[in-house]
């Protein structure tokens, strides 16, 4: 009894400055980190990609089961390349840089010129696959005339058909430019299902998805996590000459840019492109 009293004064004064220490410590603590942040984002506000077209916990490709995906965050800045992936250029450059919330592949042309990243030897699950990316369009073109652009293509063999889910076209009697479906060199011709309904959104990032389903060779398009039907194409319904639009079995899919026509306005096209994805299954928006 009188060993366990004399050591009451030492336990007492022990737990007294352990509770003064956990306090000092809560009202001392240094800066934290952004409980948003991830991989490659930076703490605080990230003003470029603020919009429904980006979430901050996505824009990664570590945790996905994917057939292709790529978020540029591994890659060096500068002139972009990788053993994943291949390079389709003309009068056209891609380049990897470092924006606020991480790394982003800048397309760049000029004039007619493209820019592609190619994804080679793609194979999806019976020729039927979802893809995911976001964007950022500088500028449209407001000339010439019917100016035509393309930023997702797929190719496949013995085919010539020429698919391109996600493209457009400047309309001169509406004075804007509108997405639209299109495809060229099988037997549909040289077309694009652009829509009134659909107007390109300059200078803002957006998350456009595509589905491409080859039980009625359909491309189904949504914008944001929005649906498109509007958009939507099939084998009877579509914009080309009045025969069956038949999907290539895609092992080749293009993304980037390409204007077709000579001389437009502006003289020059830079886009910025992120999070890139194909799966067997809807990608998402969030991820």
């Amino acid at each position: 009894m009188t060993a366990l009293t004399k050591r009451l004064p030492v336990i007492v004064v022990a737990i007294t400055l352990a509770l003064a220490s956990a306090a000092d410590g809560g009202a001392q603590a240094g800066p934290r980190s952004d409980p948003g942040a991830v991989r490659g984002v930076e703490a605080g506000p990230r003003p470029d990609r603020a919009d429904a077209g980006y979430d901050p916990r996505g824009g990664t490709c570590a945790h996905r089961a994917l057939l292709f995906c790529e978020d540029f965050e591994h890659l060096p800045t500068g002139g972009a390349s990788s053993l994943a992936w291949g390079v389709d250029t003309r009068h056209g450059t891609l380049q990897v840089e470092r924006q606020r919330h991480g790394k982003v592949l800048r397309v760049h042309t000029e004039g007619n010129g493209r820019a592609f990243l190619r994804v080679d030897d793609f194979a999806a699950p019976g020729n039927s696959f979802w893809g995911r990316l976001r964007l950022r369009v500088d500028a449209f073109p407001t000339a010439p005339d019917w100016a035509h652009f393309t930023l997702v293509e797929a190719t496949g063999p013995g085919s010539a058909e020429i698919v391109r889910p996600l493209g457009g076209q400047w309309a001169p009697p509406l004075g804007g430019s509108f997405w639209g479906v299109g495809a060229d060199g099988g037997p549909t011709g040289d077309w694009t299902n652009w829509r009134e309904s659909a107007p390109t959104t300059a200078d803002r990032w957006q998350c456009v998805e595509w589905r491409w389903d080859a039980s009625d060779n359909r491309i189904a398009v949504w914008f944001d996590g929005v649906p498109r039907p509007d958009l939507t194409v099939t084998t009877t319904a579509h914009g080309g000459n009045p025969v069956d639009f038949v999907l290539p079995r895609a092992d080749t899919v293009k993304i980037g840019w390409q204007l077709y026509q000579a001389g437009p306005t502006p003289d020059h096209f830079d886009l910025w492109l992120d999070d890139l994805a194909l799966g067997a299954t809807r990608v998402g928006c969030g991820g």
